[in-house]
């Protein structure tokens, strides 16, 4: 029996990284997936197939309300509830001064990063409230938020705005029985990640850990599956760190 035997688990930005990694743990555990992406999830959708896994794909901005909408009416008729809702989608960027930034570009890390982890959760929420067990609402911050590197202030800002959305929510959901937590990768190599990220940075970081080992999205795919778990029942509200210990909380 796995923990999350006949649960219903959504993950956004499914197609890659963490997000593929998250689906591929939860169906380990027995989870029956929906993925939702901008881009191409049909590689997830096989590899989650091969191993026995129900998944269904939508292709979803998760910025377009009415998009949203739609997107969980399916899901819903699809499914019929959500258990485990992960909040993954989102865009990372290259380093410039604070007063590079524009306001063009401040609105797209938060309407992103923020306001789409709002209206996935928002169209969700009637979902999660039909929930056979205790519902999980589990977001994916960033621990730049605690270690604020500069040329990074529009993306930290939008993870900032998700722990305090994690924590919010925590304390109005949680009459409910629903808990809410955020999970926070240090650098992960994950292919957006690699994008913007050299070597030597990655090197760098490293040797600042306790633990001197470079992350993988399966890291952070094991902790969220705990959180989904009823093993974490009294957890909420909380946000979490894997890092190999470069940053203590």
């Amino acid at each position: 029996m796995g923990k999350l035997d006949d649960r219903i688990a959504v993950v956004s930005g499914a197609a890659s990284g963490i997000g593929r990694a998250t689906a591929l743990r939860l169906a380990q555990d027995g989870a029956q997936l929906g993925l939702i992406d901008l881009k191409d999830q049909s590689e997830t959708v096989r590899l989650l197939r091969e191993q026995g896994a129900t998944a269904e794909a939508w292709t979803c901005d998760v910025t377009d309300e009415s998009q949203v909408a739609s997107t969980f009416d399916a899901v819903g008729n699809r499914f019929g509830r959500i258990d485990v809702l992960v909040n993954n989608a989102g865009i990372l960027s290259d380093r410039k001064a604070w007063h590079e930034h524009t306001k063009a570009d401040v609105e797209r890390f938060i309407n992103v990063n923020y306001v789409g982890y709002f209206l996935v959760t928002k169209a969700a929420y009637p979902l999660l409230k039909k929930s056979n067990a205790p519902a999980r609402i589990i977001n994916v911050a960033s621990r730049t938020f605690f270690s604020a590197p500069p040329g990074q202030m529009a993306y930290i800002a939008s993870k900032g705005a998700v722990i305090g959305m994690t924590r919010v929510l925590a304390r109005e959901l949680g009459e409910e029985g629903i808990t809410v937590n955020a999970v926070m990768p240090g650098q992960v190599a994950t292919p957006g990640t690699m994008e913007f990220t050299s070597e030597e940075v990655f090197s760098r970081t490293m040797q600042q850990q306790a633990i001197k080992q470079r992350g993988q999205p399966e890291d952070l795919a094991n902790l969220i599956a705990f959180v989904a778990s009823d093993d974490a029942r009294l957890l909420t509200g909380q946000t979490i760190i894997v890092d190999g210990g470069g940053f203590m909380h």
